[in-house]
């Protein structure tokens, strides 16, 4: 037995009870983990231990969560890791033998794959050092995982106290290997680069049959070479409850069930964190291994500095001292660019206060950079978003080109920006064509460093839903009981999950969770299984699963990252390590808790559509379109927006979206922006929307709180949809600045009730000073803090309602070019795009197959030279009238068609014109781009069509073909003259086999079309069908997305991919898909509904199902409870509408005429008043019932309005 005591006056007046746990693994320690950060510190503080530290699996991740977690609680945080060691040197790439255990697995001669080893900071040098190790280990050690060496422990030793590990040590392997002299040498080493006080003998008693054989050795060895012993247990939970959850953790990791004996799994129930007096019986026999934990307690001190912004230095031009200066220059500069030579007073007052601002707080240097990266895309054509966010109330920012909407036009407030009585980092969001988001990242790390940028981590974690069926799954029940479990808790609650725990016990934040959740309770009160399944399942629930990359997050810094941060590189499927990306360990909210600069490069899709359709306009239109100068007051583009016709457009897209923006008919860019801030869950809720709506069309009365709030709420129609009119209704009636309006809001949004109550008297106190009643004040600040609960932030509405409105703008002035580009934009993922084809059928665009002589590599616009404008042009033919043109599919869009092979053949027929056959395309081609499964995509996608040659008969020898005139060519290539005579001077006769003229029936055909091209392109099984399927459906197979989880729903379309199977008691069910004109939903029938309606389900058969709808995490499945085949094929049947009394008001009736002139076509209304009295109206209402007619009136008018 050793003993190590230190004298010290500190530790012989020490509690001789006391304890601190020195190896605690995290939720952090990724699916190995299952301590909540807020559990273990609660735990440690509850059993009166002075501190703790956080030692995860090769990371630091939760470090900053940690520290601020341990202060706030009162105790000290031990800052650490258990560090991945390699066996001698990092750049070893040792091959796994066997299968793997917790050191990796075997790799021959007694070493394991990595080792592990516990590393504290002492000091803030010692957590700089840790930073440097665990950044290293991934940056040069990474091979399975994240490994250390010697050498670097030896470089970063200072400062930080190392142990010998558990059981998967250098120390500990030796030792179970029967090589005490290599684990007292492995010690040695260890202490040699530490010293005797910062190298300790880790020993730890879960029971585990090796250590009790250790244990013992440990303690020899420590004897020998002096070392200081420490008692640790190595918790992976918090309480000894929790390792049934924690053993269900490592079954989700390795994909294992509880029940399977032979995988990873821990040695009992011990691996938690004990009380202070557990570990000291359990180490009674030396308890000088329980006060070391105490020394070394005391002795770490780690101070990290939050707060103060640590921004890079900018570059600056010649002739300028400062960054103050410099903005100043350029912003001016910038000023008389966008409003003249002549600056109004109000511009230059504006400009020279934000200046001022900005230069007080410290952020010139910010708005340098982020002027220069937006300067760097704009100068390389890369497309910038107009801006978003609180940014777009900037001046300066509209003057530097980073914003492009004016905030002084359009009232957009700088405080809600940057408040000077609030020091927080300005955070400008950047929108990049996706295309050129990496282009981006690169121009920063050339410009500050390749050492000083890096994109920030962010972490997946397990959600309720997912628990419940991990829990299910691997506890060994079937995947049912998990499912009905799932089914059973809450739906989402303003977009947001009831967790598991408040789903049985009651909190302010998730009551509406709670009273939902009566049926999950009764399950688990009834159903022993049930329980279980809960009850592990809130052990799973807010883990960490993986980590990730954050989409749009990167941090910029002045010195090195590892100055402020650890880093690593996210490894990618199929690129070495070495390529991958370089990231934080710290998550977005610590690096800027930190003070380090964030910004956020986000790739926008829509922005590559718009540069792609401005491309195709020049190309096909001949003149260069600005989009960023285009008429806000467009007729053409408000037809379409008071249409509804917003498929594709940029946040307008949904369909209770475009069912609002019916009934809001837009006619300013004000209202589009509106559209943005009121199609929020909190608006909705209050019926803001609809109010917004009904006030503007005058269905309803625009009232204002008092005559005076109209020259603030006038364009609003008295309603604070903006958090910017929060903070003018504040400055006006009581007040206050704009800033300290601010700083109300905020306490409002966040319902701080001493905050609220604050404000509440200085609030009333103003608006009663500036000569208003005190009944006012109160009722005005109640009203006030309703609305801020609900308002959104106006700069961002404005920015993206800009984005919207260009791309409206596109779609109603250029449809053919802007549907080209936007099927261009999902063509990795056509599957998902039928409800833009569908789009171009329904605005009489032909989406046409592919073709070997027309089609580029991107979908190829051919617009019509005689289109009027359309149904959205003056005077023109609300049907629609002449076709605005074509699209022809694109080559790279086909399955299996790389574009180097497209770069081929576009280049054969360049050179030599058209293809005039297949044989004349296989002569001309590379013969690199002869590849046979590239040729029968082709063949199978239509691409071939135009020469004349059937599908099926190509099918049949197209192999043959190519490959007789492919020895062809290598023999004349070679000089060979063949038999039959040289190519050039054509053959005495061609051995190739004529084409067959026999082709697929239609079924087939288009089967094979949608293989290849992701979308029945030539025609559609159900078209002829669409408008009977339309009339009895609740909604589009789209529309599934936008419907609660469980809802009952009946949706028609045709069956694809239909799969019968045997469930494992040998009842029949079946899988398929269902595909309308929009998209395809994946479809479940099981055994008790398949008896039923079976024999219904064939192949390409037209059905009706009404099912029950499951929206988790990623795309919606039915649960089919009935199957209808669709037999009436007729048209223009009928629509049949219910109108209830309270429907029968001249508002109501207005509505009606408007959503059914909104939807012209020839199918008759009929309005059912009663039971007795129906009214067939006048051919003039007739509608179109295939265009989305029916499902805005079920909106409208409820969901029993269509009889069927």
């Amino acid at each position: 037995m050793v003993s190590t005591a230190v004298s010290t006056s500190s530790r012989e007046q020490r509690v001789a009870d006391s304890f601190a746990h020195l190896h605690v693994h995290t939720e952090y320690s990724m699916l190995d983990g299952a301590s909540r950060l807020d559990e273990a510190i609660a735990a440690a503080v509850a059993d009166g231990q002075p501190a703790m530290a956080i030692t995860d699996h090769g990371n630091m991740y939760g470090v900053l969560d940690f520290y601020r977690g341990c202060k706030d609680a009162g105790i000290n945080p031990v800052i650490g890791t258990e560090m991945y060691l390699a066996h001698e040197s990092r750049h070893e790439r040792p091959s796994r033998r066997g299968k793997s255990d917790d050191s990796g697995g075997d790799v021959g001669g007694g070493k394991k794959l990595y080792y592990h080893a516990i590393m504290l900071a002492e000091n803030n040098t010692g957590y700089q050092n840790l930073i440097h190790l665990s950044s290293k280990a991934y940056l040069d050690g990474f091979h399975y995982k994240p490994r250390a060496d010697w050498e670097t422990m030896a470089e970063h030793a200072e400062g930080i106290i190392a142990t010998s590990g558990c059981l998967g040590g250098h120390v500990l392997q030796s030792l179970m290997n029967g090589n005490q002299d290599a684990a007292l040498e492995h010690a040695a080493r260890f202490q040699d680069i530490y010293g005797r006080d910062n190298f300790f003998i880790e020993l730890q008693d879960q029971g585990i049959p090796e250590q009790r054989t250790t244990n013992p050795q440990l303690l020899e060895i420590a004897k020998k070479i002096k070392a200081p012993i420490l008692a640790t247990n190595d918790s992976h939970y918090t309480h000894q409850h929790d390792a049934e959850a924690h053993d269900a953790l490592l079954c989700v990791q390795t994909g294992s069930l509880l029940s399977d004996t032979d995988r990873f799994k821990f040695h009992g129930d011990g691996h938690y964190i004990k009380s202070a007096g557990e570990m000291r019986r359990l180490f009674a026999e030396v308890p000088e291994s329980c006060d070391n934990t105490l020394w070394i307690a005391e002795r770490c001190d780690v101070e990290i500095d939050f707060g103060k912004p640590k921004l890079p230095e900018f570059p600056l031009a010649e002739g300028f001292a400062t960054d103050t200066e410099y903005l100043r220059h350029l912003t001016y500069e910038g000023a008389h660019k966008r409003w003249g030579g002549e600056l109004d007073a109000e511009i230059t007052e504006r400009l020279d206060y934000e200046l001022s601002v900005i230069d007080s707080m410290g952020f010139s240097a910010y708005f340098l950079i982020t002027w220069d990266l937006i300067k760097f895309a704009r100068d390389n054509d890369i497309r910038v978003g107009p801006g978003r966010g609180s940014a777009a109330g900037c001046a300066v920012a509209y003057t530097l080109w980073i914003t492009d909407l004016d905030p002084i036009k359009y009232d957009l407030l700088f405080e809600r920006f940057l408040n000077p009585s609030r020091v927080s980092m300005p955070d400008i969001d950047m929108d990049f064509d996706t295309r050129y988001r990496d282009n981006m990242i690169r121009y920063a790390a050339d410009r500050y460093g390749r050492d000083c940028v890096a994109q920030i981590v962010t972490f997946s974690q397990i959600k309720a839903r997912a628990a419940v069926r991990d829990a299910a799954r691997v506890l060994g029940y079937p995947y049912s009981l998990g499912d009905k479990v799932a089914k059973a808790m809450p739906p989402l609650i303003m977009g947001r999950d009831t967790p598991l725990k408040y789903c049985f016990e009651e909190h302010p934040k998730y009551i509406d969770g709670f009273k939902s959740a009566g049926e999950l309770r009764d399950m688990v009160d009834a159903d022993a299984d049930v329980a279980r399944v809960v009850d592990v399942a809130k052990g799973l629930e807010g883990l960490r699963r993986q980590d990730g990359i954050h989409a749009a997050a990167v941090v910029i810094t002045k010195d090195p990252l590892t100055q402020y941060l650890p880093i690593q590189r996210k490894p990618e499927a199929g690129k070495p390590i070495e390529e991958a990306p370089v990231v934080t360990q710290y998550e977005m909210h610590g690096v800027e808790d930190l003070g380090l600069l964030k910004m956020d490069f986000l790739g926008l899709r829509n922005l590559d559509v718009i540069s792609d359709c401005l491309e195709l306009v020049k190309d096909m239109k001949g003149f260069d379109l600005d989009i960023d100068a285009v008429d806000l007051d467009d007729q053409p583009t408000f037809e379409l927006l008071k249409r509804g016709d917003t498929i594709g457009v940029f946040q307008l897209e949904s369909a209770p979206m475009r069912a609002l923006i019916r009934s809001l008919a837009p006619t300013s860019f004000d209202d589009v922006a509106a559209l943005v801030a009121l199609y929020r869950p909190g608006p909705m809720a209050a019926n803001m929307h609809n109010d917004y709506a009904d006030r503007k069309n005058g269905r309803k009365p625009i009232e204002f709180i008092h005559p005076d709030a109209e020259e603030l709420l006038g364009d609003t129609y008295g309603l604070m949809i903006y958090q910017e009119s929060v903070m003018r209704m504040a400055q006006k009636f009581a007040g206050y600045s704009l800033a300290e309006a601010d700083s109300l809001r905020k306490a409002m949004g966040k319902k701080i009730r001493e905050a609220m109550e604050k404000e509440r008297q200085k609030f009333t106190d103003g608006v009663v000073a500036n000569g208003y009643e005190h009944s006012l004040a109160v009722k005005m600040f109640d009203i006030i803090a309703q609305f801020a609960d609900y308002a959104f932030n106006k700069s961002h509405s404005y920015g993206y309602g800009y984005v919207a409105y260009q791309i409206a703008y596109l779609k109603a002035n250029h449809p053919v070019e802007y549907l080209s580009a936007l099927l261009t934009s999902v063509k990795s993922k056509l599957e998902s795009a039928a409800v833009y084809l569908n789009e171009c059928r329904l605005m009489g665009i032909t989406v046409e197959v592919p073709d070997i002589n027309r089609s580029d590599s991107d979908f190829t616009p051919v617009p019509n030279p005689d289109w009027d404008g359309g149904p959205y042009a003056p005077g023109s033919d609300p049907n629609g009238g002449v076709s605005p043109g074509n699209i022809v599919f694109g080559l790279a869009a086909i399955r299996n068609v790389g574009e180097g092979v497209v770069e081929k053949i576009i280049a054969a027929r360049e050179v030599g014109g058209p293809f005039e056959s297949f044989v004349d395309f296989v002569e001309r081609v590379e013969i690199e781009a002869l590849n046979k499964r590239t040729i029968e995509s082709l063949i199978k996608g239509g691409a071939f069509d135009s020469l004349g040659h059937p599908r099926k008969g190509l099918l049949q020898v197209y192999e043959q073909i190519i490959d007789l005139t492919v020895q062809r060519r290598k023999e004349h290539d070679m000089g060979v003259m063949s038999l039959f005579g040289d190519l050039d001077d054509g053959p005495a006769f061609d051995e190739r086999p004529t084409v067959p003229d026999i082709e697929f029936d239609k079924m087939p055909r288009l089967a094979n079309e949608k293989e290849m091209l992701g979308l029945y392109i030539s025609d559609h099984p159900l078209l002829g069908f669409e408008a009977q399927v339309r009339r009895k459906a609740d909604t589009s197979i789209a529309g599934l997305t936008e419907l609660p989880d469980g809802a009952i729903v009946k949706v028609g379309g045709v069956i694809t991919n239909l799969q019968r199977k045997w469930t494992r008691k040998g009842d029949l069910m079946a899988v398929l898909e269902l595909e309308d004109l929009e998209g395809a939903v994946e479809v479940m029938i099981f055994p008790r509904t398949m008896q039923e309606h079976g024999p219904k389900l064939q192949d390409d058969a037209i059905v009706m199902i009404r099912g029950r709808v499951e929206n988790g995490d990623d795309l919606p499945k039915l649960f089919a409870q009935d199957i209808e085949i669709v037999e009436d094929l007729s048209d223009n049947q009928p629509v049949r509408l219910r109108l209830t009394p309270e429907n029968q008001r001249p508002d109501r009736i207005d509505e009606l005429k408007s959503i059914l002139s909104a939807h012209p076509g020839d199918a008759p209304v009929e309005v059912h008043l009663s039971e007795r009295q129906v009214l067939r109206l006048p051919d003039e209402f007739a509608v179109d019932s295939s265009n989305g007619v029916v499902a805005e009136l079920r909106i409208v008018f409820g969901p029993d309005a269509i009889l069927v």
